[in-house]
């Protein structure tokens, strides 16, 4: 997944959006073919960032997608995000608690990065454990319960590529 965080020019969106895409075969055609979010940013002028767990999980991927993902991160320049022991804490927080289920340890990582970095948005393609208004709710009330008071909204990229 590429966490992606940026700054945005206009009051229309959230001043910081964290980004998530997931090195799958969607991602891989959206890639080469040019994704809207992707063909957006010159014109948004994001700054954009991604986690250390990202780049856990495109070494992972085959290497067709891992190529067409590294070149993404390589046109795009993102700062990267540190996994440091906190984002872990939570992270594991959230699957103790049963946030998330068990095996979703790397979707974790990623609301639990843009948690602790204090994100306004997760864009991602994972409508099972990331993008979905019950999972939203359930990350909400435990950030909340737990000291994050900063909202985190989770929405697909097609929410976000939307006409203004």
């Amino acid at each position: 997944m590429i966490t992606v965080t940026y700054h945005e020019k206009t009051q229309t969106l959230p001043r910081n959006l964290g980004l998530e895409f997931l090195p799958c075969r969607r991602l891989a055609r959206q890639a080469s073919g040019h994704p809207a979010f992707f063909d957006s940013q010159p014109h948004r002028r994001f700054e954009l960032y991604i986690s250390e767990v990202v780049l856990e999980e495109i070494k992972r991927a085959a290497t067709p997608k891992r190529e067409q993902l590294l070149q993404l991160i390589d046109l795009h320049q993102p700062k990267i995000l540190a996994l440091d022991t906190t984002v872990h804490q939570l992270a594991d927080a959230y699957l103790a608690h049963q946030i998330l289920p068990a095996k979703s340890g790397y979707d974790a990582q990623h609301i639990a990065t843009a948690t602790v970095y204090e994100l306004d948005v997760i864009v991602s393609w994972n409508l099972r454990h990331i993008a979905n208004l019950n999972r939203q709710r359930r990350v909400q009330s435990f950030n909340f319960t737990n000291g994050y008071n900063k909202p985190l909204v989770m929405l697909t990229p097609i929410e976000v590529t939307d006409d203004e």
